[in-house]
């Protein structure tokens, strides 16, 4: 359990530090909403970072004070049958993150990255493995036990799922697709409830009822002991509550005429923690809460977020991703902590996105190289060219004709006459598996050997 912030602070702290003699420096260190460091830290951390010999109560009220001078409201939380100011300060991780989300993950910036790899179709065939990431991911993040590589496999080959984890990632999968073609709507609850639906879909479980908004008050979110750590607002008044936030999501506070400007990532961020918080369904929310931050991104032309997959940073240390909702809870609806750790996480994403590019990039540059060399360049078709230089960056090692009539957004008869022709060339060898044909590309020693440069 994490150690709850004094309810009883000190009023006008700053003027009872000048009555502490020489620890008034070491006081001052605490008149600032972050430490020298730009973190954001809650009592639950202050306590074992504080000096012995300074007051824990009067060092907290110095910091609150700060924060709720610099903070800005981000909108009225509904809770209960009453109204609870939720608000948010832009520590350094938080703009930072900003400033990357702009230059880096806008539909813009997107087509201006297909544009220089030179091969569009190609880098579009990469990322859409990156697609599956986050569905995989997610599900895990909630218990699903299948390995990355088995639901890859999966979801490639469109196969039927095998058991209740499938299932989940299968649905997760869905509802990621779901978020992406519906951008353009308006938040509703039935949209809300269309996405858990397709996102449970399927599961047979009693904790789960796809698409019913819960109606009792028996729903808590326990830790790995078994021990409660939040329990969602009472359901009585849960539809007036998602109302409100239905409402706060379609007002434009991105327009820089605004005057209660909103990053739209920062109200992504703030769409997730409330719909995490309220946890309208018996379960799901999670899966729910998250293909809901991707959705009011795609709406606002932040694309790339598409081929970011957070899921799999927040699995690593879903401790801590439990922690920023709880600090939240637990501080006066203080949103910092719950945007500045899900901020965190999307720095790392959108560097690791930036990698993927990069690498994409140099293995064109030299794939294109050696198919000139070896004389195949005038052989291949495009499409050819496309599915085999997937191939070659290990990006994908199984094809099927389904899969890549998807991905190349071509008709079965052509996938088909690409990957056959692939084997005809004796690039490609086809094995059955099943009633299916599965595709790969023959080792590449073997490959590299046999296309000698001509």
């Amino acid at each position: 359990m994490i150690a709850q912030p004094p309810k009883e602070l000190i009023e006008h702290p700053i003027t009872k530090i000048y009555n502490n003699g020489e620890l008034i420096l070491d006081y001052l260190e605490y008149n600032a909403p972050v430490d020298a460091k730009g973190r954001y830290f809650h009592f639950d951390e202050i306590k074992y970072r504080l000096p012995k010999q300074l007051d824990p109560i009067l060092a907290w009220s110095l910091i609150k004070d700060t924060r709720k001078r610099q903070s800005h409201k981000i909108y009225d939380a509904f809770i209960g049958q009453s109204l609870a100011d939720a608000s948010v300060f832009l520590t350094p991780t938080i703009q930072k993150t900003i400033s990357e989300v702009d230059r880096n993950t806008t539909t813009a910036a997107l087509e201006w990255m297909c544009n220089q790899i030179g091969e569009q179709k190609h880098l579009e065939y990469l990322l859409n493995d990156l697609v599956e990431d986050e569905a995989i991911s997610s599900s895990q993040l909630e218990g699903a036990a299948t390995t990355t590589k088995v639901a890859k496999d999966m979801l490639k080959r469109a196969r039927k799922p095998r058991n209740m984890d499938e299932k989940m990632i299968l649905g997760n999968f869905k509802m990621m697709k779901y978020a992406w073609e519906n951008r353009h709507k308006a938040l509703s609850i039935d949209f809300i409830e269309e996405l858990h639906q397709i996102g449970v879909e399927g599961i047979k479980n009693e904790r789960y009822k796809p698409g019913v908004i819960r109606t009792s008050d028996d729903v808590v979110i326990e830790d790995n002991n078994g021990e409660i750590v939040h329990t969602p607002p009472k359901a009585a008044h849960l539809n007036n509550r998602l109302n409100r936030l239905v409402e706060w999501v379609n007002q434009s506070h991105h327009n820089i005429e605004n005057t209660n400007y909103i990053h739209p990532l920062v109200k992504a961020i703030t769409l997730h923690f409330r719909i995490g918080y309220e946890h309208p369904f018996y379960d799901g929310n999670g899966r729910v809460a998250r293909a809901l931050f991707y959705w009011y991104l795609f709406k606002n032309e932040f694309a790339a977020f598409r081929y970011i997959a957070l899921s799999v940073l927040l699995k690593e240390a879903p401790v801590q991703y439990g922690k920023s909702y709880l600090y939240t809870e637990t501080d006066d609806m203080d949103l910092t902590y719950f945007v500045d750790y899900q901020c965190r996480i999307i720095i790392r994403a959108i560097q690791k996105f930036k990698l993927s590019y990069k690498e994409s990039v140099e293995a064109a540059d030299a794939f294109n190289k050696w198919l000139w060399e070896s004389g195949l360049y005038r052989q291949l078709s495009d499409k050819q060219k496309t599915v085999f230089q997937v191939a070659n960056s290990e990006k994908a090692t199984i094809f099927t004709i389904n899969h890549v009539k998807d991905n190349l957004g071509c008709s079965y008869n052509t996938a088909a006459t690409v990957l056959n022709g692939l084997v005809e060339l004796q690039l490609f060898e086809k094995v059955k598996d099943g009633r299916e044909w599965v595709y790969k590309m023959i080792d590449q020693k073997i490959l590299i050997g046999a296309w000698k440069p001509s």
